[in-house]
């Protein structure tokens, strides 16, 4: 007896793991592929002038389990980085910062390893640290930088094809530029999971229209219990049909066409019951505008059928030959790869399973067959299922950073955002105030940039920098101001401005090395006064 209860005793159910606990909350955004793709980067902190904003960075992605960083820092701590480096203290004085930065950044996670250069002081050789240091997943600077330093970081990022994020912070001012090594896809871009939604009701295959078939044949004759859960996915298909018989085979496409349409299902509700409607009805008449519709490209992927390949390293990587695919089915059925996801609806158990199966079986068989077409293309033939799956998943919103040149020509950007400064005066003139826009923060990079290389830049030395990028800015009060602001920093750093720069870094960090989400395109102003942000394609 004893030997029978012992056999069927369940198996132990174990719980989550102590990683799993730890980091917990950011499995839940990135998964376990993005939290292994974190634990594998290998990132260099170039830290320069005051240095707050590289370590509070850093301290944004040591948290998260960032697998290593080392730190090339040759400053020596003073008594006035005590005032605005969290991550420094009394002790500190007199020693190398990027040691003791690295020290108490890694007491946060332990599991992070860390290192920092030089190892004795007035020892700093860039160059050989990068020669005989590990390839760098990413690299950032902080300015203001070296102009022999910033010159081997982009000769190295050139060679190995790696991303670089450059960061200014001074006074109520900061900027962070990210440069891609050519152009940068995003597959697992994280739409909104209503987006998401693809039902086909207007292109079904014959699976479905036989499912959906056999449980409409006598749809009048049903029960009060049957007629109440049929899934709205069948209500529709029937109903499509009969609209279609009636409309010379043309779909409910246009507003005033959706309107009638979803009046007409609703119609077919029985309302002889103690609720006055069915539930599984409504559901159909909501679900009409997202989801009858003819298929169409998202701008992403059209820009990613038409984009020019002109990269040998890109051209034999598995995710060109995926893409190739993609648009190869596209070309063939009309129509992406279905996802497979079947959202949530009134419908018995045994059913929503079945149609369920119906959804995911197709979505299977589409991904095979782009698995089989990517496999003879260049680049494809080791290509893994589980990314052809993924790819499947998201063809709708993959998406392509750096895709198209960026602009070269500072005057026309500063045209276009003098215009909207004007348009802002004009419409807080117009409303008494009660409405305003936003001004551009353009002003503040011109402004920040004329420091790159020198921190202790005079307002008049900033502005003979600015009108030699930008001609047309002499002149400019909204230049001057920026110019005078940033003269007046003279290079120093608020701790507040540079841990919330520091902060929307990291992220942006996160969704490159993840390669999910999407991350911004290519250059983030904030502005500290007004607390508000702008991104520009610089």
């Amino acid at each position: 007896m004893t030997e029978i209860v012992t056999s069927q005793t369940p198996p132990i159910l174990h719980g989550p793991s102590e990683k799993e606990k730890k980091y917990d909350r950011q499995l839940r955004l990135w998964a376990a592929s993005g939290q292994a793709a974190l634990e594998s980067a290998n990132l260099l902190l170039v830290n320069s002038g005051a240095g707050t904003v590289g370590v509070e960075t850093l301290k944004n992605l040591v948290l998260p389990g960032i697998g290593k960083f080392t730190i090339v820092d040759d400053a020596i701590v003073n008594e006035a980085d005590l005032g605005v480096n969290f991550f420094l203290d009394d002790s500190c004085l007199g020693h190398l910062r990027s040691e003791c930065c690295t020290k108490l950044l890694q007491e946060l996670n332990p599991e992070v390893q860390g290192d920092w250069f030089p190892k004795e002081k007035g020892s700093l050789d860039l160059r050989s640290i990068l020669e005989s240091s590990p390839t760098f997943t990413l690299i950032m600077y902080t300015h203001p930088i070296g102009k022999e330093s910033l010159s081997l970081i982009d000769s190295y990022a050139s060679q190995h094809k790696t991303p670089v994020v450059s960061i200014h912070s001074a006074g109520f001012y900061s900027y962070f530029r990210v440069n891609l090594p050519g152009t940068f896809p995003i597959v697992d871009t994280h739409p909104e999971v209503d987006r998401t939604t693809d039902l086909r009701l207007l292109n079904p295959w014959p699976e479905l229209v036989e499912f959906a078939q056999g449980m409409t044949k006598d749809i009048d004759a049903l029960d009060e219990f049957e007629h109440g859960h049929l899934p709205y996915v069948v209500i529709l298909l029937h109903y499509l049909e009969e609209w279609r018989q009636s409309h010379n085979g043309q779909n409910p496409i246009s507003y005033n066409d959706k309107t009638a349409f979803s009046k007409f299902v609703l119609s077919k509700a029985r309302t002889n019951n103690p609720e006055g409607g069915e539930e599984n009805f409504q559901e159909a008449a909501i679900a009409i505008n997202k989801n009858v519709k003819a298929p169409e490209l998202e701008p992403g992927v059209q820009e990613l059928f038409n984009h020019q390949i002109s990269d040998e390293i890109e051209l034999q990587s598995s995710f060109w030959a995926i893409a190739k695919a993609i648009e190869a089915f596209y070309r063939k059925h009309g129509c992406l790869p279905l996802p497979g996801a079947l959202p949530d609806m009134k419908a018995q158990s045994n059913v929503y399973v079945k149609l369920q199966s119906i959804y995911k079986e197709k979505a299977r068989r589409d991904a095979q067959e782009v698995l089989e077409t990517a496999r003879v293309i260049a680049g494809g033939k080791d290509v893994d299922p589980a990314e052809v799956d993924l790819f499947c998943k998201n063809a709708r919103f993959v998406k392509l950073i750096n895709a198209t040149p960026k602009s070269e020509d500072l005057d026309a950007i500063y045209e276009a955002e003098s215009a909207n400064d004007e348009a802002a005066e004009a419409m807080k003139v117009e409303t008494g105030g009660a409405f305003t826009l936003p001004m551009s923060n353009f002003f503040i990079y011109l402004a920040l940039v004329a420091t790159s290389h020198n921190p202790a830049s005079t307002a008049d030395e900033i502005m003979s920098s600015i009108t030699n990028e930008v001609p047309k800015a002499a002149g400019s009060e909204r230049a001057l101001q920026a110019a005078q602001e940033v003269a007046r920093a003279g290079g120093g750093e608020l701790h507040n401005i540079s841990a919330l720069t520091g902060g929307m870094v990291a992220q942006e960090m996160i969704k490159i090395i993840t390669k999910q989400y999407i991350p911004i395109e290519n250059t983030c102003i904030f502005d500290g006064i007004s607390s508000r942000c702008q991104v520009l394609r610089l």
